[in-house]
């Protein structure tokens, strides 16, 4: 289990928090199985955790000041600044270790389809698993080999293993991937608008030297 450190954040408010940015962390809430916290944590070792064990990352977390000396958590949820790199809140969410939750976890496709050097596209449709484990099982991200899928073939979440530990939780009939041919939209020939447009000023033709005949 990861280990990250806090403190408890007072005073509240969005003053405290922008100087709590300032001074290199980030406010974050924790939502406890008995109460709440309010604290700060330092964002660049929270994203190290991330980049090494994923979004899903088990922490142990010790908060200074906090009635318990640490909570198994993991991350509830976390916003970053729109325009500049970095995270501006996180909410961490307490766990039972000895109980399942459900998280969701990434999509990858590995390798290339033999159904694209025959011309067809892979469309990759679910990019996120919604599973159920004990939070020592769930897996970083699930793996999609596509060196099998060919033409016009696809998989779907009844095709996916992830072990006994772990249950997937979307429709099995749901298609994950598949790669096939992309439909071409059929133009008319320019000819045949040239013929229709022949057959249309022909009546008209017609009409004014019938006209012609009349006067004379």
């Amino acid at each position: 289990m990861s280990v990250l450190t806090g403190k408890i954040r007072e005073p509240k408010g969005k003053s405290a928090a922008r100087k709590l940015r300032t001074d290199e962390c980030v406010p974050a809430v924790l939502y406890g199985l008995k109460d709440n916290v309010s604290l700060s944590v330092n964002p660049k070792e929270l994203n190290k955790l991330i980049e090494a064990k994923g979004r899903n990352v088990l922490i142990e977390l010790q908060v200074e000041g906090d009635s318990a000396e640490n909570r198994n958590v993991v991350l509830k949820e976390f916003q970053t600044h729109p325009l500049k790199q970095g995270l501006v809140h996180v909410d961490f969410l307490e766990i039972d270790v000895t109980k399942k939750i459900k998280v969701k976890i990434p999509v990858f496709l590995v390798g290339a389809s033999p159904g694209e050097k025959q011309g067809g596209r892979v469309n990759h449709i679910i990019r996120a698993l919604e599973i159920e484990s004990l939070p020592k099982d769930i897996p970083e991200k699930l793996e999609v080999d596509m060196s099998g899928v060919e033409l016009n073939q696809m998989i779907h979440v009844s095709d996916l293993d992830l072990g006994e530990a772990v249950t997937i939780l979307n429709d099995p009939n749901e298609v994950v991937v598949n790669c096939h041919l992309e439909k071409v939209k059929e133009e008319k020939p320019e000819g045949e608008e040239v013929e229709e447009g022949a057959e249309d000023a022909a009546p008209a033709e017609s009409k004014d030297d019938a006209g012609k005949k009349e006067d004379g």
